[in-house]
């Protein structure tokens, strides 16, 4: 075998890397260098932020170890049976990258997932030697995610949170007969058991941190994350989005991220051959807010669309409202935050600038404009002091008044 240069082994594994989207450095502690006489930050000048514009974030430098694997996933790009060009970084090979990009203001730390080598064990004692080289020996403040093997040794487990900021256990696909289907030699109980024995480790940490006591050890305190691969399998979105919610309740998830499949060379004729429409990603991430900070549930959101799908055309919440428009219009002096988060248009900030503003005098329509960005999304669905809807809000055509016309992407 020709060895390679370390540069063909970082543009092989950092493209091998592409294909996982949960890579967002949110939700960590603050820290910086100036108290560990070392380099790196979670946060402040010389981090460069950068996003793709499909919203992935790509301020870290995103590899994989090895892009090597024993196991023969039909839907990825990287399984035993692919023939793909094969790359291997040394644990040192990392760490120095990790630096020299750092020092560069490339980037504002590392995500480090890889292929299985060897055995789980093996490379999950790989991950966690590059995690802790940059803590202890280059005393390394910046952001450090790691992917967990999910049958590796709860000792390794145990030592990734202590020196990573986050950690994500894959759940792949949304059904478990689908990564049966897939992915033969994963177990989706060893799967969950991961995430339960994360979530039991960051559990001990929120108990711990009482007053009383010691400051307990820090175990992963961005939390862990998951992903779903979208369109590999028949999933609808309703089991997707099922699936991410029960994820989000049983085990203390800070985000499931969503990846459209990929068609990749030499597919199993099993797998779709076009990807799916990068809307439906977009729909999902909607979606998934919705759930998380909007009090929507699964049924709710999906009611929005057709068969189990959401609406490609409109966002999640509009199209829920205009198939609900029984509920609306919403007083927007008198109605409480929930209802209020359900109008199009209003975000969490704007719903509580509202609240707060409401407290001092009677809002009026042109009040409400001032307070948040798209008012005329908002202006069916709302009355104020000096405005009703009247018949606007059952208008057969508001569906069409209020479809946008194809542009760049937006959250809501």
């Amino acid at each position: 075998m020709v060895a390679l240069s370390l540069t063909r082994k970082l543009a092989v594994l950092a493209d091998a890397a592409k294909y996982d989207a949960s890579c967002a450095s949110s939700g960590s502690e603050k820290r910086d260098s100036t108290t560990t006489g070392g380099i790196g930050s979670t946060e402040g000048s010389g981090i460069c932020h950068s996003y793709a514009p499909d919203g992935r974030c790509i301020s870290l430098l995103k590899l994989l170890l090895t892009n090597f694997c024993i196991y023969d996933c039909a839907y990825c790009i990287n399984r035993s049976s692919s023939n793909v060009e094969r790359a291997r970084f040394s644990v040192e090979e990392v760490v120095q990258l990790t630096l020299d990009f750092y020092k560069r203001n490339y980037i504002e730390g590392l995500f480090l997932s890889s292929g299985i080598i060897r055995t789980p064990d093996y490379t999950m004692e790989q991950m966690v030697r590059v995690a802790r080289t940059l803590r202890e020996t280059h005393l390394f403040a910046g952001y450090i995610h790691l992917k967990i093997i999910p049958n590796a040794a709860p000792e390794l487990l145990a030592e990734a949170g202590r020196w990573a900021d986050r950690l994500s256990t894959n759940i792949e696909l949304p059904t478990d007969t689908a990564l049966e289907q897939f992915a033969p030699e994963k177990r989706p109980s060893e799967i969950r058991t991961a995430m339960a024995r994360l979530r039991g480790k960051l559990d001990e940490t929120v108990e711990d941190k009482k007053p009383s006591k010691a400051k307990p050890p820090k175990f992963a305190p961005a939390g862990q994350s998951t992903q779903m691969i979208v369109g590999a399998d028949k999933a609808d979105d309703a089991a997707i989005l099922t699936r991410a919610a029960g994820l989000y309740s049983g085990y203390r998830l800070k985000r499931v991220y969503y990846s459209a499949f990929s068609p990749i060379p030499d597919a199993s004729a099993r797998l779709p051959l076009a990807p799916p429409p990068l809307m439906r990603e977009h729909r999902l991430y909607q979606a998934d807010w919705l759930i998380r900070f909007y009090g929507f549930d699964v049924p709710e959101i999906v009611s929005g669309g057709e068969a189990g799908h959401l609406d490609l055309a409109v966002d999640p919440k509009l199209a829920w409202a205009l198939k609900s428009r029984q509920s609306f219009p919403v007083d927007v002096n008198r109605a409480d935050r929930e209802l209020l988060l359900r109008v199009p248009g209003l975000g969490v900030r704007a719903v509580d600038r509202v609240i707060s503003t409401r407290r001092h005098h009677r809002l009026t329509l042109a009040d409400v404009a001032r307070l948040t960005a798209s008012i005329d999304k908002v202006r069916p669905f709302i009355a104020a002091a000096d405005w009703s809807p009247g018949a606007m809000t059952d208008d057969a055509r508001l569906r069409q008044r209020l479809t946008p016309k194809p542009s760049q992407l937006e959250l809501f």
